[in-house]
């Protein structure tokens, strides 16, 4: 096999959650550039087509289809499994961005000390069941094909606890009220690793190779303090571009990490290494 060739994904399809979101497009632009039919799947279909119009935007001729998914629902992943076929590549990217902001006068409610059971479900069920709803119903028709890849996207929150630091407001001045990065997105993306090397073992004997990779910080036209803050804890200084996870999905996903499972790819600029 040539090293030209073990990057090559025509034939194969894929399926990536959560398509409408921020990497979700860039994911998808990384497999059709390899010959991948790619599956854009989002819980709002207009987000997905959004994506995948996106996608096809930097390349007309990216085999691109929008679909609705919502992962936390088995019977409409079943649904979906049997409209699209035996998948060669799950991407599991569904996710809420819990977004860190407060309202002055108000308990924050992403403290830990008020967050409600709602919102732990809800997150929980989208960021980690959801994963592992949707691992169990197309890997499970990998396995039986004996072939397959799943890919989960994690974080640097997988490996290191967020630094609460950068969240901080000057012009409040009651804890109570001071916004936080919740605990919910530390579990789920800690959750993850811990489901890719459950899967990794489970599945190693019927070729089933599972992998995270787990982002640091992307650049989203964030505030300049917040900016500020967090490219100082970071080596290289400064936030991921969209873009820059491309290649790493391209590996991951293809033959040419075809001896590696059960692992955490940390791509943060080095801040889980200080």
């Amino acid at each position: 096999m040539t090293q030209t060739s073990v990057f090559d994904l025509n034939g194969r399809s894929a399926l990536i959650t959560g398509a409408g979101g921020l990497l979700g497009p860039q994911h998808a632009a990384a497999l059709a550039a390899l010959g991948a039919r790619v599956w854009l799947a989002d819980i709002d279909l207009k987000k997905a087509e959004q994506a995948a119009a996106q996608v096809r935007s930097e390349d007309i001729d990216a085999d691109v289809q929008a679909i609705s998914l919502d992962v936390c629902n088995a019977v409409n992943i079943r649904s979906v499994a049997e409209h699209v076929g035996v998948l060669d590549i799950l991407i599991n990217n569904a996710a809420i961005d819990a977004k860190v902001t407060s309202t002055p006068g108000v308990a924050n409610g992403t403290r830990f000390e008020v967050l409600s059971l709602d919102q732990w479900q809800l997150e929980l069920g989208v960021g980690l069941t959801g994963a592992m709803l949707c691992s169990q119903v197309f890997g499970s028709a990998m396995a039986r094909k004996r072939r397959g890849v799943i890919l989960n996207i994690a974080s640097d929150l997988s490996v290191i606890s967020p630094d609460q630091r950068i969240y901080r407001r000057q012009d409040i001045s009651d804890e109570d009220e001071q916004p936080v990065k919740p605990v919910t997105y530390s579990v789920i993306k800690h959750g993850l690793v811990g489901l890719t090397k459950y899967l990794a073992t489970y599945w190693a004997r019927e070729s089933i190779r599972v992998n995270a990779l787990s982002p640091g910080g992307v650049f989203n036209a964030q505030g300049d303090d917040f900016v500020r803050k967090l490219a100082e804890l970071i080596p290289l200084g400064r936030m991921a571009r969209r873009d820059e996870y491309r290649a790493a999905v391209q590996f991951l996903c293809s033959d040419a990490s075809s001896y590696m499972t059960g692992q955490n790819i940390v791509m943060d600029g080095g801040r889980s290494v200080l």
